[in-house]
């Protein structure tokens, strides 16, 4: 509703209660009076007005003033407000008003900034879909083929954009094999774009993380979205986007040959190359890292046409938490850096992950932690001694494996005995849960570390283990035994094998992989990532079950 049509509904309603300049004083009410809102006309120095000359009390809702109105209507869901449009002619009125749909559009999806002046990473929005569509031609030759933004409003915005396409907000883990990755679709300005989420080139693991957009979608006409797809190198092109059930949709892109190149699979390669690994072929000098990387270059480029994803949240913060769980980098030898997402539960930190390779494919648990079971650091001489070491990881590994065998026969024996009807075996059982139970609740973790942080000790990693050229920290708050799964080409013959967790501040970790004598270091994720976050414990784990099942 624009200003001329608010302010003649406002003068309509004084004319109608009397308080209009030319009706006289005596039914004139200032906007503080609570008669005003119905609340009871009550004079603070005489007695109540029962003349009938003054503002009547509001019977419904409708006979409210329209700046009130608005505020309310401000307050309520977007999905409720067209139902509340077909009320009165009043109601539909008002609910065109920009305020109203403004403020939906910042609460429910985060939109900051004026829609007049949207600016998409820096750039206007105008700026940025004539460069992505021929960077060679002058933006002023394309500026009459670009929507008329300055006539578009909240509401069209919330209506034909916002609100259709809430459900794919978010984190999402793209359907491609073993590999994985990690898609985050955010309201950018006019746009709402999906950006793919690449780990720094190899090694640099502390390095922020690259952003590659693969579709966008944006408000074309007043009434209209637009689905583009951003893959490839001639700029955006029509793509279309399916929801395939709940928290999963898929995308398709309608027409491929922007995707090629005029040199061919080489030349497409080179450059992929280029954006993955930073580096060309000749300067990978490791025969098995270059098949590796041939070898997902091919895999990867067969989903250009259409991908699906799958939801996927943020861990849950945890009281008990040695430190706030979310997203890391890790690197992972010949297979580069990937993505892993570091929970907590109960006494043990578990590392999901989001990107894989080959051998340990996206969704598996790469690192099991027992943070019942820290293991303290020798001095910095014996540190260096990989055998030191070993024997010390290897000692609580071995009482891990006595317990669970005991564990499992306890069980074993307990149900035979409730077959049999003993009522024996119902006590031993018992006494088994009420033994794991105390020891559970007495090795649980303390409070976070960055509230009460532990004195720093040294750290060192041994001679013979290979640390990928990493620059670690030199000293380290906690270690803890731990589990990493490894396995052999195709997910073959998977093991966990026993390991170090390295607890060094509140943004890196690392583990020493003791059978492969190899250390990964883990560093925090710290992009901001909106509508990411778990609703709850259960729905958490519940995913990260089907994350496995995925790849399994």
């Amino acid at each position: 509703m624009d200003e001329e049509e608010e302010e003649r509904i406002v003068g309509q309603r004084q004319s109608d209660v009397g308080g209009g300049p030319e009706s006289g004083g005596a039914g004139s009410a200032g906007p503080g009076d609570a008669g005003e809102y119905g609340c009871g006309h009550v004079h603070t120095g005489g007695s109540v007005d029962r003349t009938g000359t003054g503002p009547p009390h509001p019977q419904s809702l409708s006979d409210l003033p329209p700046e009130l109105l608005v505020e309310i209507f401000s307050l309520l869901p977007g999905t409720a407000l067209p139902n509340a449009a077909l009320v009165c002619k009043k109601f539909r009125q008002i609910l065109n008003t920009e305020t109203i749909w403004k403020r939906r559009c910042m609460e429910e999806f985060g939109m900051k900034e004026d829609l007049r002046k949207m600016e998409v990473g820096g750039v206007s929005s105008r700026d940025l879909y004539v460069k992505r569509v021929n960077p060679r031609v002058k933006s002023g030759r394309f500026m009459k083929l670009l929507p008329d933004y300055e006539h578009m409003d909240y509401k069209d915005v919330y209506t034909h954009l916002l609100h259709p396409y809430r459900h794919i907000l978010g984190i999402w883990q793209p359907d491609i094999g073993p590999y994985g990755g990690l898609l985050n679709v955010v309201v950018d300005g006019l746009f709402i774009i999906g950006w793919m989420y690449l780990p720094p080139h190899d090694p640099r693991v502390e390095d922020p993380m690259r952003r590659r957009p693969l579709f966008r979608i944006h408000m074309w006409e007043s009434q209209k979205a637009t689905v583009e797809c951003m893959y490839g190198h001639k700029g955006p092109h029509k793509g279309d986007i399916q929801t395939v059930k709940k928290d999963e949709f898929s995308t398709k892109c309608n027409q491929t040959d922007h995707h090629r190149m005029p040199g061919g699979r080489q030349e497409e390669f080179r450059t992929w190359l280029e954006e993955e690994w930073g580096r060309t072929l000749e300067e990978i000098f490791h025969e098995h890292m270059q098949e590796l990387i041939l070898m997902k270059f091919i895999y990867t480029s067969q989903y250009d046409n259409c991908l699906t994803y799958r939801r996927i949240y943020l861990p849950p913060a945890m009281p008990s938490a040695l430190l706030q769980p979310g997203l890391f980098k890790g690197t992972y030898g010949s297979h580069g850096l990937e993505i892993v997402m570091l929970s907590f539960h109960e006494a043990s930190a578990r590392a999901t992950k989001l990107t894989g390779d080959p051998n340990v494919p996206a969704g598996q648990l790469t690192l099991d932690v027992d943070l019942s079971r820290p293991v303290v650091l020798p001095d910095l001489e014996q540190q260096r001694n990989i055998e030191e070491l070993s024997r010390l990881v290897l000692g609580v590994h071995e009482e891990v494996q006595r317990e669970l065998e005991q564990q499992a026969k306890g069980t074993s024996a307990a149900v035979r005995d409730t077959t049999e009807g003993a009522c024996g075996g119902a006590s031993g059982a018992d006494g088994v849960k009420a033994d794991h139970g105390a020891c559970s609740e007495s090795c649980q973790p303390g409070p976070s570390s960055s509230s009460n942080p532990p004195e720093a000790q040294p750290f060192v990693l041994p001679l013979g283990v290979m640390a990928r050229n990493e620059v670690y920290p030199r000293t380290c708050r906690k270690c803890f035994y731990g589990t990493g799964l490894i396995a052999g080409h195709g997910f073959t013959s998977p093991e966990r094998t026993p390991g170090l967790f390295v607890l060094f501040d509140e943004d890196r970790f690392g583990f020493i992989w003791l059978e492969l004598k190899s250390f990964s270091l883990y560093s925090r994720l710290t992009d901001h990532l909106a509508h990411a976050h778990a609703p709850n414990m259960e729905r958490f784990e519940a995913m990260l079950r089907n994350m496995q099942s995925w790849t399994s």
